[in-house]
C-alpha cells in the first residue's frame, strides 16, 4: 500500500468535512466559513471575547470577525461591551442559539459518527489521540 503524505490526507479530510457540514448546516445559515465552530465555542464559553476565540480556534482575526458578524446577523449571538475595555466585547449565545443547541449538537454528533463508522470505538479513540499528538507537534513548529 502506498503511503500517502499526512498533510495531504488531513487536507482532504478537512475539505470533505467542510463540504458535508456546510450542506447539513446550510438550512440554519451556518453553511460555510466555519461559523459552526465559532458558535459551538460561544455556546460552551458564554462571555468569551473575539480575541480569545481567535487564540482558541487558531484562525486569523479577520476570519473571526467575519464569523462573529455573521452569527450576530443571524441572531445566534449578541455582543455586550466589556466594562473594563471599551474596544472589546463579550459574546453570548442568544435564546435562538440556546434553543438550537441540542439539534446543533445532534448534527455534529451524527456527522462524527458517520465519519468514524468504519472504525471501532478503540480505533476512533486512538485516531483522536494520534491527531492531538500531531497537532502538538505542529504547534511547536509555529
Amino acid at each position: 500500500m502506498k503511503k500517502e503524505p499526512l498533510g495531504k490526507l488531513i487536507a482532504y479530510l478537512q475539505r470533505q468535512n467542510t463540504k458535508i457540514l456546510s450542506r447539513e448546516l446550510q438550512p440554519y445559515g451556518l453553511g460555510s466559513g466555519g461559523q459552526h465552530s465559532f458558535l459551538k465555542l460561544i455556546l460552551g464559553n458564554p462571555g468569551i471575547t473575539q480575541d480569545q476565540m481567535t487564540n482558541e480556534m487558531k484562525f486569523d482575526k479577520a476570519t473571526t470577525a467575519r464569523s462573529v458578524k455573521h452569527l450576530e446577523q443571524l441572531g445566534y449571538i449578541e455582543r455586550q461591551p466589556d466594562p473594563k475595555d471599551r474596544r472589546s466585547s463579550h459574546l453570548y449565545p442568544t435564546a435562538k442559539a440556546q434553543a438550537f443547541a441540542p439539534e446543533f449538537q445532534a448534527i455534529l454528533d451524527g456527522h462524527n459518527a458517520r465519519m468514524t463508522a468504519e472504525l471501532t470505538e478503540e480505533e476512533s479513540d486512538t485516531l483522536v489521540a494520534l491527531l492531538q499528538k500531531v497537532i502538538r507537534s505542529t504547534e511547536k513548529l509555529t
